[in-house]
This record gives structure tokens, C-alpha cells and sequence, in this order.
């Protein structure tokens, strides 16, 4: 019997199916085993100090008006002059200062020795500065046309452009040469939609009613 060579050619086809056979069980064990040993040696940090370590603003939802004030000593000394409150209440609004009457175009709280001065929304800085006759000042913009005036104070702790939370302290009570004679005090001035109102009826209320 006579044997049959194989051809070269045979041969040669033989080896290179075997060849690829082995570069595609080679590429599938890459994909399918080597991600797990290769992602051990990733380096997380940068993500996780971008996305979990920062602290990240959050916006927050509906916000009430608080008082300027934490101290729940604190009392109203004078209030804000209205043409339609009672006679009583409108003689208890009237500010003297150097042999003349004006009527108060904001609040004015004391009673206390000292107390902290406070935000009574999130808002932005827009005015630091000080008044002969109102001492130092501190402007806030808040949001839908609201602006928070405090004046009379001492030992302020923001400057203009900063963004300030609700609540958090911007000042201490001080004196001013119109309040001197109550001693220890803030005149809160509320405005919305650039006219002076009564910031007591304005408390607790949200600042999306207005």
C-alpha cells in the first residue's frame, strides 16, 4: 500500500488555522479575565475627591423667613410705623435723634446685653459699611426682589460678594448714635420690591409668596 504524502500546502493551512484558533481564545480570555486584575490596579482617588470627598452645594427647597435674631430674649424695643396700626403702636414706632421725631422704617431689637445677628434667608453681601447716624451697615439681597437691612451693629463677620446660609451669624448687636439711648441693638430694615415694609409680618412666611 502505497503512503500518501500530505502536501505542503495542506500542512501550511493547517498550522495557520491552529494559529488563529489560538489568537481568538487568546482575545476572548482578555476581554473576559483580564478587565478583573486590570481594574486592581486602577487609581480611584481623583474620583473619589471630586464626587464623594467635596462638598458640593445643594439647592435647597422652600425657605421661611426667620428673625434676624436666635436669642429668644431678644424683644421688639420699636416697630415699623404704619399709617393704619393704632395710635399706641405708632407712638411706639417714632425714633427720636437730636430733638427730632421720625418714624421707624424697620424694627429695632434689644433687651439683651449682646446677641448674634443673623441671615433670615440664603442671600449675597451687597453692602458693608458705615453711617454716622446708623453705624454699621450690612445689605443682603436675597431672592424675589428682597433686600435685608442691618443697621446698629458691631463686630461684623462678612464682606460685600460673600454668599451667606440663612441663619448663620453676620454681625453682633451693637450701638449707633440713633439707637444709643436702648443700648444694645439691631434695626432690621426688610424691603421688598424697593419699599420698606413691616418685617414682622413677613416671619415664617415663604419666600416664594412674595
Amino acid at each position: 500500500m502505497t503512503e500518501k504524502k500530505l502536501s505542503k500546502s495542506f500542512v501550511l493551512g493547517i498550522y495557520a488555522v491552529g494559529l488563529v484558533l489560538f489568537l481568538a481564545i487568546f482575545y476572548i480570555l482578555q476581554i473576559f479575565i483580564m478587565p478583573t486584575s486590570f481594574e486592581k490596579d486602577i487609581d480611584y482617588t481623583y474620583v473619589n475627591k471630586t464626587i464623594f470627598e467635596e462638598e458640593i452645594p445643594v439647592v435647597s427647597g422652600t425657605k421661611y423667613i426667620i428673625k434676624p435674631y436666635l436669642d429668644n430674649n431678644v424683644k421688639k424695643l420699636k416697630g415699623f410705623y404704619d399709617i393704619n396700626s393704632d395710635e399706641k403702636d405708632q407712638e411706639n414706632a417714632i425714633i427720636e435723634y437730636d430733638g427730632t421725631y421720625m418714624p421707624s422704617t424697620g424694627i429695632i431689637y434689644g433687651g439683651v446685653d449682646s446677641f448674634d445677628v443673623v441671615s433670615i434667608l440664603d442671600g449675597k453681601v451687597l453692602l458693608v459699611d458705615r453711617d454716622d447716624i446708623l453705624g454699621y451697615i450690612i445689605h443682603i439681597e436675597y431672592a424675589n426682589n428682597v433686600i435685608g437691612i442691618y443697621e446698629g451693629i458691631s463686630d461684623i463677620k462678612v464682606n460685600v460678594g460673600d454668599i451667606v446660609k440663612q441663619g448663620s451669624v453676620i454681625a453682633k448687636s451693637g450701638t449707633s448714635n440713633l439707637t444709643k439711648k436702648l443700648g444694645s441693638s439691631l434695626l432690621f430694615e426688610l424691603i421688598i420690591n424697593s419699599t420698606n415694609v413691616n418685617p414682622e409680618d413677613y416671619y415664617d412666611k415663604s419666600i416664594d409668596e412674595l
